[in-house]
């Protein structure tokens, strides 16, 4: 089970950093990610281990799932310092591009990264880098000369929106970059508290293995006393 949710944080995460990948000039957002399901995927292999060696009390098995455990445990100790290390370095990442990804805007025939500025102020309700206004400064807004910005800043609510600057009630006021970077922290916040609480499970497993190899130590040997004669 432990497992299964460690894999499906980690596809969370990537599913969702696709609608934002045209922010980042680096994929390091990923790495923890990566660590997390392979982490979940090998999980599963040593949980299977432990169950074996456990129902069969092998000194040996029980040994071996303790060590296995012992060094994923680890390795999600990495996970949670590389996801604050890069969650801390998001909003730079973000400031860093953003801007150029607005100027790279397209919107008479979108391409990828006009789509994904598109769904973004539709989906966190926001538009502009800071404000509405950041339209003005951008290569489309210019080359449109109409006044108005993308239909995606219009509210959700309204059915007669065009998108123009006399009417900025019926934009988004809030600026996306914030919203950007607030999104994405809570990704890396998911995968930093995921790793957390399994690395508190694999701590009780690793306990109760231990528990059960000093059972298997103090039990005594098993032997066949013979005292003569003969015995059906």
């Amino acid at each position: 089970a432990a497992a299964g949710i460690l894999c499906y944080v980690g596809a969370y995460v990537f599913i969702t950093y696709d609608d934002y990948d045209h922010f980042f000039e680096d994929v390091y957002t990923l790495i923890p990610a990566v660590i997390i399901i392979a982490v979940g995927t090998l999980l599963f292999i040593i949980g299977l281990i432990g169950c074996c060696a456990t129902i069969r009390e092998s000194r040996c098995g029980l040994a071996t799932f303790v060590i296995i455990l012992l060094l994923v445990f680890v390795t999600e100790v990495v996970v949670v310092v590389l996801g604050y290390i890069y969650r801390a370095k998001v909003e730079d990442e973000v400031d860093h591009s953003i801007q150029k990804v607005y100027n790279g805007y397209n919107g008479t025939n979108p391409d990828a990264a006009s789509r994904a500025i598109d769904y973004v102020q539709r989906q966190l309700r926001c538009c502009g880098i800071h404000n509405y206004s950041d339209w003005e400064n951008t290569v489309w807004f210019k080359q449109t000369k109409n006044n108005s910005v993308p239909l995606s800043c219009c509210k959700a609510a309204l059915s007669n929106c065009t998108g123009t600057l006399t009417r900025p009630m019926d934009l988004y006021s809030e600026g996306c970059e914030a919203l950007v970077v607030k999104k994405l922290q809570e990704i890396m916040m998911y995968v930093i508290w995921a790793a957390l609480a399994f690395a508190a499970i694999q701590l009780l497993g690793m306990l109760c293995a231990c528990i059960v190899l000093c059972r298997r130590s103090r039990d005594p040997a098993y032997e066949l006393l013979i005292t003569g004669g003969t015995y059906a």
